[in-house]
């Protein structure tokens, strides 16, 4: 039986579910933990072009208008708190700046934002069926709460429009009366949505109780199957994967900041191991090229 992609344009999301955590686990781990700058910056072109393959212009100004003065803002705020580094550039309040304040500051706010798109990719590809087919068995109350998390924000996003619409209509949302009038205007919505969600959430439960969730010998449907591609593909991240542990075990992707900046790999040999990784972080958009080139040549010759 094949396995559904989100939608049409992403051939990605159509693997196994396995295969797509594998991915967006190590890339979220070299995006949190690891702060090498060149490792920062395939992964954050690497999703950056995921997430605009997944979403099109919504993701690419969702880029620019959001995270980017996030970015900007991070970079700004880390040496005006952060005075560590021995290479200062100038005294502001009397409070020194250093460079590598400021390169720090730079770094933190690429993670910062490279973490959001990698999550926004995620719960756009690992849908609450998803994550339930992995981990109903193994976690079932955590992984329910999980995919309920998942499927809610988008519910809440719809259900909110609703309630503001329903309060515009009697002059009770936050763009009418006085600053007070508007903050306890704002406060009821987010009563009432509150109390929508705990409400669906008790349902839920209650309906995934009366099936037999969690319940031991219990059976499942699913339409995920291992496939000839799925394994050549996990064979691909395990191969990119096993490279990028070497060079990590090989002290390439060592990095520090304070007091001084101290920067490892940036010799050739190190190439090897960031082709690899930037080779693992766009699979999806290999797979994704690949599958609309083969859909124009059937196009073509149709």
């Amino acid at each position: 039986m094949r396995n559904l992609p989100v939608s049409g344009s992403d051939a990605f999301s159509g693997f196994h579910p396995a295969v797509l955590l594998l991915y967006f686990c190590v890339v979220l781990f070299f995006g949190m933990f690891s702060l090498h700058p060149v490792l920062l910056a395939i992964t954050f072109f690497s999703e950056f072009l995921y997430s605009v393959l997944l979403k099109g212009r919504k993701a690419l100004k969702f880029n620019l208008v959001y995270m980017l003065p996030i970015t900007v803002l991070v970079a700004l705020i880390n040496p005006l708190v952060n005075h560590a580094g021995v290479t200062i550039l100038f005294y502001l309040n009397g409070n020194p700046v250093t460079r590598e304040a400021i390169v720090c500051g730079m770094v933190y706010a690429f993670a910062f934002i490279t973490v959001i798109i990698t999550f926004s990719c995620f719960n756009q590809v690992m849908t609450s069926d998803k994550l339930m087919y992995l981990f109903g068995k193994l976690i079932p109350g955590l992984s329910l709460m999980f995919s309920m998390v998942l499927r809610f924000v988008p519910r809440y996003q719809a259900q909110i429009k609703k309630i503001a619409a329903a309060q515009k209509c009697i002059g009770m949302d936050p763009a009418h009366g006085n600053w007070i009038r508007r903050v306890k205007n704002g406060v009821a919505i987010l009563s009432v949505l509150v109390t929508w969600a705990l409400e669906n959430a008790i349902e839920t439960a209650d309906s995934m109780k009366a099936r037999g969730f969690g319940l031991k010998g219990r059976t499942s449907f699913s339409v995920f199957c291992w496939r000839k591609r799925d394994r050549t593909l996990l064979a691909a991240e395990l191969a990119g994967f096993g490279a990028v542990l070497a060079g990590l075990t090989a002290g390439e992707f060592q990095c520090g900041y304070f007091p001084v900046i101290r920067i490892a790999g940036l010799e050739p040999k190190a190439a090897v191991f960031y082709a690899a990784y930037a080779l693992f972080c766009l699979l999806p958009a290999a797979v994704d090229g690949k599958e609309a080139l083969v859909w124009n040549r059937l196009q073509s010759a149709a």
